[in-house]
């Protein structure tokens, strides 16, 4: 799956397979390597998805007025 296009529940769910793999001792010291740094993109994506998202939030916020609140 293509890293732009994964969703952000996708990524942490791989994250939560490898991690489980790696804790079940399912994982040899040849692929750990490759997981590792996957999950580290996958960490990554998800940081970026939710400091964005918590930029969009807080513009929205910063914007409305207190009455538009209400609706929320």
């Amino acid at each position: 799956m293509e890293k732009s296009k994964i969703s952000y529940a996708e990524a942490i769910g791989e994250v939560e397979q490898i991690l489980a793999r790696f804790n079940d001792e399912q994982m040899d010291i040849d692929e750990m390597g490759k997981q590792v740094k996957r999950a580290a993109e996958l960490i990554r994506l998800c940081k970026e998805r939710l400091h964005k998202v918590e930029n969009e939030v807080a513009d929205i916020l910063k914007n409305a007025t207190p009455n538009s609140l209400l609706i929320l």
